[in-house]
């Protein structure tokens, strides 16, 4: 059983060393004309514990943690994502997007996930009750089971027991019943949390794939009434079926959390997770799904896992993990 320590604060995103690139940076064209700003220019750095930017502003929130990958014996690495995310989003151009809020990084002291993942929830809620929509880049996909509780624990307070869908866009289930939690089991534990509390456990895991996934994960799929769509039929000929399906679950809800797991791309273009995918979901289906979403009026708050920087020599991953964020802002 990992052992607990005392809760762990988020922090500003990490300063660079002397000499190396700013995180927030990019290219200037002050010299052209009409709209030249990109993000960095215009990114503002907050204190998520002091501070709350204003009703629907957009917000960044790291989770720099892979704790759960490590108990669950895939590669470590994931920590170092979110910050190399932001680079990746700093050059990219700001169009209509006026302010970008950043509010730095939850980590995980050693092995004390259980700590980084209420440390996560407590900044998650704090997003929602001011009025913000909270973005969080990881990190493993342990970090669905804090961004989940901050996201009930805004609604709790509020007494609103409307039912929320939990999207997931994953090759893997993460229902692995084994304790204590890992990057394998965050929505096993929702479940059980949804149980104790009287509450429908509306699951949809889209992206699965057959063969990373045991029989008796599909047994416990089955067990909990999961919705779950297999990656041969989330292809781009599959598109408005699987548009239409979102929506037939949207509807019978009043909120939604998404979830990506990066892993539910095909390996040549997202190299840089813990467990590549041999076949996978085109970037197109998941791009189009995220700006489905996120147009219907009910995302309240998503979160991108897995990233691993150590598996990306090129960047490229990076920016594809970037590229989703930014149409999540």
């Amino acid at each position: 059983m990992a052992t607990q320590s005392q809760p762990v604060q988020p922090v500003h995103p990490a300063q660079p060393v002397a000499g190396d690139t700013p995180i927030w940076h990019g290219r200037t064209d002050a010299g052209e004309r009409g709209d030249t700003r990109r993000l960095f220019n215009i990114v503002r750095e907050i204190d998520v514990q002091a501070e709350a930017p204003g009703v629907g502003a957009p917000v960044l929130l790291g989770f720099a943690c892979d704790a759960g990958v490590r108990r669950n014996q895939g590669r470590v690495g994931a920590a170092e994502g979110p910050q190399a995310i932001r680079r990746a989003l700093a050059n990219l151009p700001a169009h209509d997007m006026t302010c970008l809020y950043d509010a730095g990084d939850v980590t995980c002291d050693g092995d004390a996930l259980e700590a980084a993942q209420q440390a996560l929830a407590d900044a998650v809620r704090r997003q929602l009750d001011a009025g913000a929509h909270p973005v969080i880049l990881g990190g493993g996909h342990e970090m669905a089971w804090g961004t989940w509780q901050g996201l009930r624990a805004h609604l709790d307070a509020r007494s609103d027991r409307s039912r929320v869908l939990i999207l997931n866009l994953d090759a893997h289930f993460d229902l692995r019943t084994a304790r204590p939690g890992t990057s394998g089991t965050p929505f096993d534990q929702i479940a059980q949390a949804c149980e104790t509390a009287g509450l429908p456990f509306d699951y949809a895991c889209l992206g699965v794939s057959r063969l990373s996934n045991t029989a008796s994960l599909f047994e416990r799929a089955k067990a909990l009434k999961v919705t779950y769509t297999e990656d041969t039929e989330m292809q781009d000929r599959h598109l408005e079926a699987r548009l239409a399906q979102i929506d037939a679950l949207i509807a019978d809800v009043s909120h939604v959390y998404l979830t990506i797991d990066l892993d539910v791309l095909p390996a040549p273009v997202m190299p840089g997770v813990s467990a590549p995918a041999a076949y996978g979901v085109p970037l197109s289906v998941i791009e189009a799904i995220v700006t489905h979403v996120r147009r219907s009026g009910k995302l309240r708050v998503a979160d991108l896992a897995e990233y691993n920087p150590r598996f990306d020599a090129q960047g490229a991953a990076a920016r594809v993990a970037a590229r989703l964020a930014y149409r999540l802002l």
